[in-house]
């Protein structure tokens, strides 16, 4: 992507740990890398197809003094994500905050904070086999619309399917939803939780019967094995039913471990047998 930088926007404002720096206050310098796509303003030479920087530098001022952290890193985590939403065309940021008067009582030039934020494209699993299926499966789609740290939400279709592993139960209807998010993996999967919960989502069987069943197909290329969570889906290149939506909405995604697209997932996948 492309970059447009702010260099040490200064800002006097309240951030700190200590009392007197509460109250007095001091100064702070703001510089932003903006990831963005300039291609279209290069060639019309029109604003209103780029970052308004002059707007940016207010907003990032106005920002930084409407609230009073004890912490850098809380100041910087939430301007880049005050920017990212409230700025379409920012996909990425970077932030550093630096502070030259930081009271430590020894010679330094500055103190700084650098962080980087970006809207990640994520695919989810979407499925149920309990009372309204396409009631359940919409209610869970608007509860994740409605999410400020969720943007440009697509879904697939939804599908029929036999049910898979425990095999006594409802046939599911099945999809895949696409979107973009602000959230970590870890802060992805307690969202969907608490989506299931209010779908009244029970785990008492493994593959059991469900209202509401989300699971994270792919964050972005990322690659986690951890207690509570597995990205990509340990089994999603195995299952038609995972697939077959999948391929409707993102075709050309690809498995970071597997480096093979969607659609090629979806075309070699043989059918799950009971």
């Amino acid at each position: 992507m492309d970059e447009i930088r702010i260099e040490n926007l200064e800002v006097y404002c309240h951030h700190g740990v200590l009392k007197e720096e509460n109250v007095l206050g001091q100064k702070f310098l703001v510089s932003l890398v903006l990831y963005t796509d300039t291609k279209k303003a290069g060639v019309s030479d029109d604003l209103a197809f780029s970052i308004d920087y002059a707007e940016l530098s207010h907003f990032a001022e106005k920002r930084m003094k409407e609230k009073n952290y004890k912490l850098l890193e809380a100041a910087a985590e939430h301007l880049a994500e005050d920017i990212l939403m409230d700025f379409p065309m920012v996909k990425k940021i970077r932030v550093e905050l630096k502070k030259p008067w930081a009271p430590i009582l020894l010679p330094l030039d500055t103190v700084c904070v650098r962080i980087e934020r970006e809207w990640v494209p994520v695919y989810l699993s979407v499925g149920s086999n309990m009372g309204n299926r396409k009631e359940n499966i919409e209610a869970a789609l608007r509860a994740l619309k409605q999410d400020k740290k969720i943007s440009s939400l697509t879904a697939s279709k939804l599908i029929e399917t036999e049910p898979y592993g425990y095999t006594d139960q409802a046939k599911f209807l099945n999809g895949a939803v696409g979107f973009y998010t602000l959230y970590s993996p870890e802060e992805l999967l307690e969202k969907i939780h608490e989506i299931e919960k209010e779908g009244k989502r029970e785990r008492n069987i493994h593959w059991g019967p469900r209202t509401i069943d989300l699971d994270i197909l792919l964050f972005g290329n990322r690659i986690i094995q951890s207690e509570s969570l597995t990205i990509p889906h340990r089994e999603m290149h195995l299952r038609q039913f995972v697939l077959q939506p999948l391929s409707e909405i993102a075709p050309w995604a690809v498995h970071p471990l597997l480096h093979r697209t969607v659609s090629e997932l979806a075309e070699n996948v043989k059918e799950e047998k009971p």
